[in-house]
């Protein structure tokens, strides 16, 4: 029975690494006629509001110690998402901002060690000197064709290390839906806020534009978190962890046909060395999952 629970959970997990992937497809078009800030801010803001009104019973009772931690961490990931989202809007290959985003999983352990003074463990070590490689072969794609917006991605990237990182060190005591509609709608506060400060909103929106950001809303933002969160229940934390790194595959196989992007050799060998780096950085996850179990007999 348990190995059908954690079956169903991982194909639940697989199907929410399909979702994000869509997601930057989403949130491509519905950039064409937003500005990027408000687009997430208001994205964020509504798919919080949502996810509040699926799991109110767990609002119950909050301690208002953990909803200032898990505000703090929904700052962090405003910012990150403004990096991301910038990215997104000025860059011209989503397979390769997905990659670079990717990075994050890398990098988690290596801001641990600068911040908290934690020892990332040698598969990091190992790993970080191929994401490096791979980077260098994305910004060099066949000569210097270098884009900014790799450098907002990597932005992005640098900041949901340090989103996981406090994560990580909060013991906040609450449901996984609470603090995941607490971490959107402080996002999408302060995104919608900046937003407000430095850019000119659109006098009226396409319908068009309008379902490219409800899918980007409801189905890549709001089922997809709601999903995450019912199948990571369901499995140990290791066995998502690796299956969450389908998301920049998908992106790009999803680029391709949809926006029919094509990458350079320099761009399908940087993409190749990060999938490797976060396959090495989870290798001691990967390990465990394939690692036989001990029987004991009385």
């Amino acid at each position: 029975m348990k190995q059908v629970t954690h079956l169903k959970a991982e194909l639940i997990l697989v199907f929410v690494t399909i979702l994000a992937g869509f997601g930057w497809i989403f949130s491509k078009e519905a950039l064409a006629g937003l500005p990027p800030l408000f687009f997430m801010g208001v994205r964020f803001i509504i798919a919080g509001f949502v996810l509040f009104l699926a799991g109110q019973k767990y609002f119950r009772g909050l301690d208002w110690q953990d909803v200032k931690q898990a505000s703090l961490v929904g700052m962090v990931m405003g910012i990150a998402m403004m990096f991301w989202v910038t990215g997104l809007d000025q860059g011209s290959n989503l397979g390769v901002g997905a990659f670079i985003t990717s990075l994050g999983v890398v990098l988690v352990p290596v801001v641990a060690r600068f911040m908290f003074g934690a020892r990332p463990a040698l598969s990091i070590w190992i790993a970080l000197p191929i994401a490096v490689l791979g980077l260098g072969f994305l910004a060099l794609n066949n000569g210097l064709d270098f884009e900014f917006a790799h450098v907002y991605f990597l932005g992005a990237a640098l900041g949901s290390a340090l989103q996981l990182n406090l994560l990580s060190r909060f013991s906040m005591r609450m449901h996984a839906l609470v603090l995941t509609a607490i971490q959107l709608s402080v996002a999408g506060c302060l995104l919608l806020f900046l937003s407000l400060l430095t850019e000119t909103l659109p006098h009226s929106i396409s319908i068009e534009v309008a379902g490219w950001f409800l899918a980007s809303t409801l189905i890549a933002s709001s089922l997809r978190f709601l999903l995450q969160t019912y199948g990571m229940s369901l499995t140990p934390v290791s066995h998502a962890a690796v299956i969450m790194n389908l998301e920049p595959v998908w992106t790009a196989i999803f680029a391709v046909f949809w926006f029919s992007e094509s990458m350079g050799v320099g761009q399908v060998i940087g993409c190749l060395l990060i999938f490797i780096a976060m396959i090495v950085s989870r290798w001691p996850q990967i390990r465990a999952i394939f690692k036989p179990k001990r029987s004991y007999s009385l």
